[in-house]
């Protein structure tokens, strides 16, 4: 395991493009130019054989949250369902939503630390789609993009942190000043406007004007390194100060989410947090941390009726606990 494996979730960039003389979607006159727009890139997708291909006003709504709360689209993508899409790639870490907030919202997301992985294997994506389809440029402005923060490079690089030791130490309002400081912005783990859950911070760049795509990678990574060993250093402090109270919490968060009965979704990030935590300091062994991650969404309430089938929820709590539990009982061990 990297030294930030632990703490550094997820590496995530994302490109803002607009078809040039389109209106953006909220002021579109009719749904045209957004069909049109959506066989284009379609187009353009095509030559890579990589992508599946939605069109969501074909989904229900279930299965778009459900690609939601697996960090696939956004609340803005499900929001114009009647006119947007999505390509997917096969291994899900290549994004391209069509007619979100932007035209265009390219994104590649990658495991761990690592800004400059997600970041190459996107630039073929978006030189194929400049090269194909006007889009709107400004040699002052730089991407024309639907909010004023993405205009310049239009770019956004984010990070998943879990933070359970600084969060313990009450150093979070102290990061989110600082962050703001050095022109970055804290979100919650699904993104703007969701709140922090299960000590999981999203940071990235707050705009992308005046800068190249390579200095907003260089300055977002310098300061998640900073915060990285901020968190190293807390747990050290934590396995000498409180290694019995965080070995106990570890424990019961494991028993509990073994053998409960009902399980909501708000406790279930909780315990699984707690779980996580106690592996990352020794206390328990995660024996797939991959698939142990996705139990965050798998026990979502879209993602859970997708697996079940149900249309009850009075059986949600009862059904997520039975499913969790398996899970947990394969996937982490006591030491």
């Amino acid at each position: 395991m990297e030294v930030y494996d632990d703490i550094a979730i997820s590496s995530r960039i994302r490109l803002a493009r607009n078809v040039k003389g389109v209106k953006f979607y909220i002021k579109l006159d009719n749904d045209e130019d957004a069909k049109q727009i959506v066989k284009s890139v379609k187009l353009v997708l095509d030559r890579f054989d990589l992508f599946n291909f939605l069109t969501l006003k074909n989904l229900s709504l279930s299965e778009c949250n459900a690609l939601f709360e697996q960090h696939l689209i956004s609340h803005e993508l499900i929001a114009n369902k009647d006119i947007s899409s999505v390509a997917i790639s096969e291994d899900e870490k290549v994004i391209v939503m069509i007619n979100e907030e932007d035209h265009i919202r390219e994104q590649c997301l990658e495991s761990g630390f690592n800004l400059l992985k997600p970041y190459k294997r996107l630039r073929a994506i978006d030189d194929a789609i400049l090269g194909e389809l006007d889009i709107a440029f400004d040699e002052r402005f730089g991407f024309i993009t639907a909010s004023p923060s993405n205009l310049g490079s239009g770019m956004r690089a984010s990070v998943m942190l879990f933070l359970p030791a600084l969060e313990r130490a009450g150093k979070i309002n102290e990061l989110f000043d600082r962050a703001g400081k050095n022109g970055l912005t804290i979100r919650g783990i699904y993104g703007e406007g969701s709140k922090n859950e299960a000590s999981f911070y999203q940071i990235s760049n707050q705009g992308s004007l005046g800068k190249s795509e390579e200095e907003i990678i260089d300055d977002v990574s310098e300061i998640i390194y900073q915060i990285c060993n901020e968190e190293k250093e807390m747990r050290d402090y934590y396995m000498l100060s409180e290694r019995a109270e965080i070995n106990d919490e570890a424990l019961r968060a494991y028993g509990t989410l073994v053998n409960c009965y009902m399980l909501s979704e708000s406790e279930m990030m909780r315990l699984l947090s707690k779980v996580k935590f106690g592996s990352s300091l020794g206390f328990l062994d995660i024996l797939d941390i991959d698939k142990f991650q996705k139990l965050y969404y798998e026990g979502g309430s879209a993602n859970l009726k997708e697996i079940f089938g149900f249309s009850d929820t009075k059986k949600e709590n009862i059904l997520r606990a039975e499913y969790i539990s398996k899970k947990i009982k394969s996937l982490v061990k006591r030491r």
